[in-house]
């Protein structure tokens, strides 16, 4: 039998390739009466509603009508966002939380409260042409929060140059020449020279941090999550990490949710079978899977490591990625192209089959000042709060 979430996916119309979830079609009246009515029933009457009212919210997204896209709305007054979204300040949320007594950290146990990111608002298309209306937006950037809304990620060309890009590198090879970082092996074939992925480099490269805290980054973050918001992690990578498709949601969750962004920052040209960053777009759009909703329980990274991630929200991913009918694209990059996408969006690494061919990159993740940010899969909170 059917669950009730997947009859309701099912009144949601299908879409081609170019749209796909994200500019969807106007539906009908009866349809977008539907999904409010099964919303507001479901806040009043299912039962475990911590966990499964926010799941439901999400799938109702999907159903009532997304923002028009900018075509459609000649004549059409723009309204404003309900709280100024391009003037960066921290996350209010509407529920407080007391962290002092709260013991375990996984989704169910937040409330599902806002506020959200301007631009996860179904009114975001109409919010953005208020602020370009009102001069607060420029086009350029109006277009690239049109862009974000509808599809989860945008790509900045050429954001730096060759010889900052070689500086960073640089000292950051240095500590590793000198011992001071020691990078894992990761070896992807026998004898396989190049080394693995290291967390947060920032941390000891100087340089890596001062790139972290760039004002084009830091902006154009802030304007997509209209927040102001602190870098906190990195992860330097010399080659293809062949990382299983995810959502950051599941590892560096917020409350209130939505408030991270992570950025791609090519430091070679990004060539094929280097195993390049593989993305699908508008996959934001579908609902944030958490660790209870694939059955991982709340000590089991503590028991036993990534096993259960690996057995249970890795197959879950791909098939929903076949269910929905989603299709990959990868960041050929460009030496100095940086690519920012959504807390949602489904990404990962795709395979190197070109074992001569490096991938230099630094991935850098911001969150919203003000929210909560912790780990849903370990249940724990990040080192910001410890």
């Amino acid at each position: 039998m059917k669950s009730f979430t997947d009859r309701l996916l099912q009144k949601s119309p299908t879409t081609d390739d170019a749209t796909t979830l994200s500019a969807r079609p106007a539906r009908t009246e009866n349809v977008t009466a539907f999904a409010r009515k099964g919303l507001a029933w479901a806040e009043a009457h299912v039962p475990g509603g911590t966990w499964a009212v926010p799941r439901l919210k999400n799938v109702a997204r999907r159903v009532i009508p997304a923002p028009p896209a900018a075509a459609d709305m000649v004549g059409v007054q723009p309204k404003a966002p309900p709280r100024p979204p391009l003037t960066p300040a921290p996350v209010v949320a509407d529920v407080p939380i007391d962290l002092a007594h709260m013991t375990v950290y996984r989704a169910e146990y937040f409330p599902d409260a806002g506020p959200h990111p301007w631009l996860d608002d179904p009114e975001a298309e109409s919010f953005i042409a208020y602020e370009e209306q009102e001069g607060r937006l420029k086009p350029e950037d109006a277009a690239l929060c049109r862009y974000w809304a509808r599809n989860g990620y945008v790509i900045l060309p050429g954001v730096f140059e060759h010889d900052l890009l070689d500086h960073v590198w640089a000292a950051y090879e240095a500590k590793i020449d000198t011992g001071v970082l020691k990078p894992p092996p990761e070896a992807q074939f026998q004898g396989d020279p190049v080394p693995g992925r290291l967390l947060d480099p920032h941390l000891t490269v100087p340089e890596i941090s001062d790139l972290m805290h760039h004002p084009v980054l830091l902006g154009k973050v802030q304007m997509l999550l209209g927040a102001s918001c602190t870098p906190f992690q990195s992860i330097s990578g010399h080659k293809a990490s062949q990382q299983a498709i995810h959502s950051d949601s599941i590892h560096m969750t917020t409350y209130p949710t939505g408030y991270l962004a992570a950025l791609w920052i090519a430091f070679e040209d990004i060539e094929p079978g280097s195993g390049p960053l593989e993305y699908y777009p508008s996959s934001h759009r579908l609902p944030t899977i958490y660790s209870r909703e694939v059955g991982i329980s709340e000590t089991a990274i503590r028991e036993s490591g990534y096993q259960e991630f690996d057995m249970k929200y890795t197959p879950y991913i791909r098939k929903r990625i076949e269910e929905v009918g989603l299709a990959p694209q990868h960041f050929h990059a460009r030496k100095g192209d940086v690519l920012i996408w959504h807390a949602n969006l489904l990404h990962g690494g795709s395979a190197r089959t070109d074992f001569t061919k490096t991938r230099r990159a630094l991935v850098f993740h911001y969150f919203a000042q003000g929210c909560v940010c912790y780990h849903d899969l370990s249940a724990s909170l990040s080192r910001i709060h410890v």
